[in-house]
Order: C-alpha cells, then structure tokens, then sequence
C-alpha cells in the first residue's frame, strides 16, 4: 500500500486497487511508475498478490490453474473488504484496475460486485472462448484450461464459466478500456467485447485503442508518447471518478 504525496490525517482519501497481470507473476518491493504517479496525484494505492502470483510457494502459484476467477476473486473480496475499512480510506471512492490478467479479474470484479465506484480494464481478457481461437498463448486440449475452445461443449462451457463477459448483465461500474491493436496475446476484440456489453446497457465507458504498430507490452515498453497519453487517459479517468 502507498499513500498519497502530502497524506494528512484523519482524512479519507480515494484509493486504487491495481491488480497485477500474469497471473504468475507478483508485486514486490520495487519502484514502479505508474503507481507512485497514482500517489502523487493524491490517491491511495493498494496492490496484493492473490492465489496465483509468484513468490508464496507453488500451491498458491497453482491453487487457479485452469480454474479462474474462483480462489483468486475470494482473496480480492478480502483486500476490497480491508480497503473499506481502513481509516485513510474513502470506501466510496475506490477504484480498481488491471493489465492483462489484472484486466481479466477487473472485468470480473465489475460483473460480480458494486464495490467500486470505477475501473480502468487495460489490455483485458473478457471471453476465454474466443480468446482460445486468436490468442498467441496456446490453449492446448487440456493443457493449462481442461478441454479446447472448439467442438467440445463440455470444455467450452467451462472456459464460458471463467469468462467475465458471462456475468456482465448488470454492470453498472463506469469504466475505462485500454488495448493495443497490435496486442498478440489478448486480442483487442477482447475489449471490444467489453465495450459493446457496457454501451448496451448504458454504462458509461470510454474506449482508447492505440495503433497495430504498438503491443500487448506498449504501457511498459512502448512509445514514450502513448505512454505518456495512457497515464494521461488513467489520470484523467480517476480524477473525474474518483475526486
């Protein structure tokens, strides 16, 4: 957790859940950018490994293989409970966010609960489905996900229950959508799948797509010009959302 430049008490601040991609990877004592601009723009942020992230032994690493949005979304449901009710923060201005897989579970946090006043989904997945048929990342027949994204209706029912496009009717999150179309590894219809189930229920949602020439990488190691515009975007989002 991080608390924002200038942090005064006894008062409440909004706050941002970010929630890392992977998801076998993990947070860790580092200095990342994106999260000290959070802070210095006066938001608490909050990062957390959940089941599935590194560096906890390979149970918890394996405790969601092939089994998302289960194990991972109950211990985000206990960092959301402990962000409401921690004294510096404001529990009705919390937002969370996620790259990646962290896209993936935000999509899943807005379609399961109305915790947060809003999200940003950055380079998501939404539809495993679909993913299993234009992703780089292979889904082998019962490989990582039991079964294959075709012709078994078993199988597809199965990545349909982990998908958070499923649980998507009733959403009411505003939210903002970032991809690169030239992201190989979630394609950009992901989002695109995202934005069309959000604009047909009237939730308010902007989409920023950035250009083939850029990556599912670009917000790390992309042209300093858009990612200087993706901070811009996210900035922007939460300052109207959130303050």
């Amino acid at each position: 957790m991080i608390k924002p430049v200038g942090y005064l008490p006894p008062k409440r601040y909004p706050a941002v859940l970010e929630i890392h991609g992977g998801p076998h990877t993990q947070y860790g004592w580092t200095f990342f950018h994106e999260f000290q601009l959070l802070a210095a723009e006066g938001f608490v942020v909050v990062y957390s490994n959940p089941r599935g992230s590194e560096g906890y032994g390979e149970a918890h690493t394996a405790a969601i293989r092939g089994d998302w949005g289960n194990k991972d979304w109950e211990d985000i449901q206990t960092v959301t409970h402990w962000m409401q009710h921690q004294p510096y923060i404001h529990p009705g201005q919390m937002g969370v966010m996620g790259g990646s897989y962290g896209g993936y579970m935000t999509n899943w946090v807005i379609g399961h609960c109305h915790d947060f006043k809003a999200a940003i989904t950055d380079r998501c997945v939404s539809n495993m489905v679909s993913m299993g048929g234009n992703s780089d990342f292979p889904f082998n027949k019962d490989g990582y996900f039991k079964g294959v994204c075709w012709g078994d209706h078993h199988a597809i029912k199965e990545l349909w229950r982990q998908s958070p496009i499923a649980y998507f009717e009733g959403v009411k999150t505003p939210t903002l959508i970032i991809h690169s179309e030239g992201d190989f590894r979630c394609n950009v219809e992901q989002s695109e799948q995202v934005f069309t189930a959000l604009q047909m229920q009237g939730v308010e949602s902007k989409f920023v797509r950035y250009p083939l020439s850029t990556s599912h990488g670009m917000s790390r190691s992309g042209p300093p010009d858009l990612r200087l515009h993706r901070l811009g975007e996210i900035v922007a989002w939460w300052g109207r959302h959130l303050k």
